[in-house]
């Protein structure tokens, strides 16, 4: 089995990063031309969508939107991953568990993200607690499904390896046990992630006063195509960033031991 160098490694990663940015830059030419032959009103340009995320942002609305919808993304996701990721290990773990919850699960799985989000506004009313409860409700299944996985597919000679060494079930969870799951747990947390993005912004549109959920709502009802598109496009660069500056160099460092 070849191992790259880490010189490979540089090179490849530059070119990634090359060809992500390419890649945007070709987005953003599709757009304008396709701008210049639509009604600038339907689609406008993304200098004119530009200035506008300018002057939201100097009003300080879009930087006040966006931080309460990540504040929202960020309760819901650890409380979906910390949950998730603990049945999931015990449902890997033990078979009779994982039959006991096996049709919670499915039903979760398929019961629509919008029910889910109504049902709790009505239950505990139009607050905050409410928007996150929904949104984690609609996580939690998938993350389970993932790392139940991961768990059944740890390999016990590994385990067998550490209790014959007599290391601590700590040590044993900790160096044996979880860097195996790590490679689920990521999935999880990025699939996760995506639908916890989309999921916020409904929640805010059907219930919330504050977010860029409810600020698209708001563009929504006087067609600002503009608005719209700017606060998209802010929402979208948050996703990237936390892509590229925060999930792929973790998962980098945590899977590393694999190379």
């Amino acid at each position: 089995m070849s191992v790259s160098s880490p010189a490979g490694e540089g090179a490849s990663r530059r070119r990634d990063r090359w060809l992500r940015l390419a890649s945007l830059g070709a987005f953003v030419l599709l757009w304008q031309v396709a701008a210049m032959f639509a009604d600038s009103r339907t689609l406008p340009d993304p200098l004119t969508v530009l200035a506008r995320i300018v002057d939201e942002t100097v009003s300080l609305s879009l930087p006040g939107h966006l931080a309460v919808t990540l504040g929202r993304v960020a309760v819901a996701f650890a409380a979906a991953m910390l949950i998730g990721a603990l049945l999931g290990m015990a449902m890997g773990r033990w078979r009779s568990l994982d039959a006991f919850f096996d049709a919670w699960l499915v039903l979760g799985l398929n019961i629509p993200a919008l029910v889910t989000i109504i049902l709790c506004y009505v239950w505990f009313g139009l607050n905050d607690w409410a928007a996150i409860l929904a949104v984690a409700i609609n996580k939690i299944p998938t993350v389970i499904v993932t790392v139940r996985e991961g768990a059944r597919a740890v390999d016990p000679k590994l385990l067998d390896v550490a209790r014959a060494y007599r290391l601590s079930r700590r040590t044993t969870f900790m160096r044996v046990y979880l860097p195996q799951l790590v490679p689920y747990l990521m999935a999880a947390a990025r699939s996760g992630l995506s639908l916890i993005w989309k999921i916020v912004l409904v929640v805010e549109l059907l219930g919330r006063s504050e977010g860029v959920g409810f600020q698209l709502n708001v563009f929504f009802q006087f067609f600002d195509i503009t608005g719209i598109l700017a606060y998209t496009l802010a929402f979208a660069a948050v996703v990237l960033v936390v892509e590229a500056w925060v999930l792929r160099p973790l998962e980098r460092r945590l899977t590393g031991w694999r190379t």
